[in-house]
């Protein structure tokens, strides 16, 4: 990630992750002490001063691609977010993940990277 934040080459963050990865570091159920929001806060704002940072946003494709999305890999419950994530990187071009998430596996035309 850090590569990345400093680098120049562009990368993109679908808008859905910076509200999820404040739900999973602030759940007390996910981590053993969780992240204060504070602290959380301060972790996405070091990803947001990345100058090759594009927010990937929902447009005017969004919502065919969600549905076409959740329809081809049968997306439900915790899935759904998942298939927004897949559908707002399809409407940008995206077309790599970087993740540790092995569910972003069922989504066709979508290469996995892992972290490190």
């Amino acid at each position: 990630m850090r590569e990345l934040a400093e680098g120049a080459a562009p990368w993109g963050l679908p808008v859905f992750v910076i509200g999820e990865f404040l739900r999973v570091a602030t759940h007390p159920r996910v981590l053993h002490p969780p992240s204060s929001l504070e602290e959380a806060s301060t972790s996405i704002e070091a990803l947001l001063a990345s100058p090759s940072l594009r927010i990937l946003s929902p447009g005017e494709r969004y919502w065919p691609l969600l549905r076409e999305t959740l329809l081809e890999a049968d997306s439900r419950g915790n899935l759904v977010l998942d298939a927004q994530i897949v559908a707002v990187c399809r409407e940008h071009g995206v077309g790599t993940l970087l993740t540790e998430d092995r569910d972003f596996r069922r989504f066709a035309g979508i290469r996995i990277a892992r972290l490190g």
